[in-house]
């Protein structure tokens, strides 16, 4: 017999719904995943089709984020454990 977290595993990847959740797990974990200094001059706004905007305090954090991006990505990838965020712009 399976267990119910198995079941909803199943059903949330058949359904196509997993990807969703683990963006906005990942919308959710940005704090966790960039650290604090970070966190405290963005703020994540809102995941579509795995591109997630974040609005930046300046234009000296938006570059030095783009910078990181692909770092980023795939610390939150990780964090999540699925391919859920594929581009980030930083506004």
């Amino acid at each position: 017999m399976q267990s119910i977290q198995q079941v909803l595993d199943t059903y949330l990847r058949k359904s196509g719904l997993a990807k969703g959740i683990a963006q906005q797990q990942a919308l959710n974990l940005w704090p966790e995943v960039v650290g604090s200094s970070i966190a405290r001059n963005t703020k994540p706004e809102k995941v579509e089709h795995g591109v997630l905007y974040i609005k930046t305090k300046s234009s000296t954090w938006r570059q030095e984020l783009q910078l990181r991006k692909r770092d980023i990505i795939e610390q939150l990838n990780a964090a999540v454990e699925h391919s859920a965020i594929k581009d980030i712009r930083f506004i």
